[in-house]
């Protein structure tokens, strides 16, 4: 994560590393709109400093940390708004809160992907219930497929075939980068999502999540374990 004065933060360094940049955070005059952009795809079976599945770390718990860390700020500044991206794949994705971090079965890069893209709409959904009243918004976002480095682990240039056909094709048909942050920044901006709260957005049309997506108590679920993961255990009402 990258700050205005260009100091960062690395969401795999859950416990220690987010909370020790964020109390500099804290001095900010302001927090208008919080974007929780940052994450990895399809990547080997890495863990986080803390010792968490790094994609459900990186893409989830991380941004979960520095919501919380952030949320009085925003409070404060309201009216404010909070975009969780998410994506596509929240649709086939499944939360297993036995074995999060796949410490117990066969691990499965693609599934571990789309869990942690469930995580941030679920999420979002109980972040929204939290905040009602308080004048932050927050939802979720599905920006569309966008030509970034984020699909390095999913095997598109594994054969020649890939690299030299379907690369290409692929490149054409997907978003530039500056395209891909045009629907986060209508979500940040747009005058007629004033008040619009715990929806979730495929690029720039409001949409109905999946149905695991809407499961309040599974949101509830994931809140309370997410806050114990990264310290928050006292996390109550925002």
């Amino acid at each position: 994560i990258c700050r205005e004065d260009n100091s960062r933060s690395d969401l795999a360094a859950l416990t220690d590393g987010l909370k020790s940049h964020f109390c500099r955070v804290s001095e900010e005059e302001r927090v208008d709109i919080l974007i929780n952009n940052a994450g990895v795809m399809r990547c080997p079976q890495w863990k986080t400093e803390d010792g968490y599945e790094m994609q459900f770390g990186v893409n989830h718990l991380g941004h979960f940390l520095l919501t919380n860390l952030l949320l009085e700020k925003l409070k404060k500044f309201a009216p404010s708004r909070i975009i969780n991206l998410s994506s596509l794949a929240h649709v086939v994705g499944d939360i297993d809160f036995d074995d999060l971090h796949w410490e117990k079965k066969k691990y499965d890069t693609k599934r571990a992907y789309c869990q942690s893209k469930l995580a941030n709409v679920l999420f979002t959904k109980e972040l929204a219930t939290r905040l009602q009243g308080t004048g932050v918004t927050a939802n979720a976002l599905h920006p569309g497929v966008v030509a970034t480095d984020l699909g390095r682990h999913s095997g598109m240039h594994q054969s020649q075939f890939s690299s030299t056909v379907l690369g290409p094709l692929f490149y054409l048909l997907v978003k530039t980068p500056t395209q891909g942050a045009q629907p986060s920044v209508f979500l940040a901006v747009a005058e007629e999502l004033a008040g619009v709260t715990g929806k979730y957005f495929d690029v720039l049309k409001e949409k109905e999540p999946a149905p695991q997506a809407q499961d309040a108590e599974a949101a509830h679920q994931l809140w309370q374990v997410s806050a114990r993961l990264v310290g928050l255990e006292q996390a109550g009402p925002a």
